[in-house]
This record gives C-alpha cells, sequence and structure tokens, in this order.
C-alpha cells in the first residue's frame, strides 16, 4: 500500500477521494515535518520527500501547493502555508489592486525504491474581492478557477474534485503507477 504523508487532514480527504476513485487504497500516515523555505515548490517538495525517506519505510509520497499571484511577482508562492497562517485570506485580499490573476501549483513526490519522482500541476485562476465558501480549506475562498465563477471554497467537494490542481498532480501519479510500473502490483 502506498503511504501519503501529511498533518493536513483536508489534504488527506481530498488525495483519498481522488485514489478511492480509481480503486486504489492509501494509507495516511499523520505527521509533521520540518520543510526548508526555497524559491518553488519543486525544491520544497523534493527536499522533504528526501528527508522523510529516512524516517519512512516503504512506497510513499507527500505534495505541497502554492498559490501564486502574478501581481505580487508570484507571492505567496512556496511560502503559502505560513501566509495562509499569519495574514490569511483577508491580508492577501488586502494586497491586491485590481490585477487579480493567480493560479496553484501542486507538486507531489513519490519515494520509490529510493528514488523520487515529481509530479506537478497548476491551476489557473484570479483571486475574488471577498473571501466566500464554506468549504476547502487554506485559500479556496479567495480563488476562482478560470472559466468558473465560484471560489473552490463555494463548491462541494467532489466538484472541486474534478478540478483541482492537487487532483491533476494526483492523476499524473496515479497514471504514472498504473502504466507498467510494478509499483501497482505491490
Amino acid at each position: 500500500m502506498i503511504k501519503f504523508v501529511t498533518s493536513n487532514e483536508h489534504k488527506y480527504k481530498e488525495i483519498s477521494s481522488i485514489f478511492s476513485a480509481h480503486d486504489i487504497e492509501i494509507e495516511w500516515v499523520k505527521m509533521k515535518y520540518e520543510e526548508i523555505q526555497a524559491d518553488t515548490t519543486e525544491e520544497i517538495s523534493l527536499d522533504s520527500c528526501k528527508k522523510l525517506q529516512s524516517l519512512i519505510e516503504g512506497t510513499f509520497f507527500m505534495e505541497d501547493t502554492g498559490l501564486y499571484i502574478s501581481s505580487l511577482k508570484g507571492f505567496p508562492g512556496p511560502y503559502s502555508s505560513y501566509v495562509n497562517s499569519t495574514i490569511g485570506n483577508r491580508g492577501i485580499l488586502s494586497l491586491l489592486g485590481s490585477e487579480r490573476m493567480a493560479y496553484f501549483q501542486t507538486v507531489i513526490s513519490l519515494s520509490y525504491r529510493g528514488s523520487v519522482y515529481q509530479f506537478s500541476s497548476t491551476l489557473p485562476g484570479s483571486i475574488s474581492t471577498e473571501v466566500r465558501g464554506k468549504y476547502g480549506f487554506g485559500f479556496d475562498p479567495v480563488f476562482i478557477p478560470e472559466g468558473e465563477e465560484l471560489t473552490l471554497a463555494e463548491m462541494d467537494p467532489a466538484r472541486k474534485n474534478t478540478i483541482s490542481h492537487r487532483r491533476r498532480a494526483a492523476e499524473k501519479l496515479i497514471d504514472f503507477i498504473r502504466t507498467g510500473n510494478e509499483l501497482y502490483n505491490e
């Protein structure tokens, strides 16, 4: 069984639902771990995965997600978790003018037999003018995906999971598992 390492219950539920739709069971390894401060989500995810290899036996994956806002030169980007816990959604809204283009990026890092494989995806969209919605977590209440009128937090979880950045990255991992990789049979 593949392990998913996160302390975030929301992320676990989202990822578990995506994998369940593909009849793949995952085991939740609920743990906090130190993350480096780096310029990219890929670097953070890769470093965390490599560090966890000495702590977790077997095949596992973890993920890191960042919100990149164009008018803020990509901020908060790889610092999204910290920014969300300090200034939150209202703080982000207070920093913005009329330019509101943004995207989410999720990077999943898989540890398999001593190697690390990365799967990345983005979800383009914009930042709303107010906090909206009761679902989701993090910056979901202020992020409107391209082509949508609702924030991710206004969408029920099943709807969000059909379009999310996390789903897109997870689908790449699932394809990797299923396409001729012996990992699927373990």
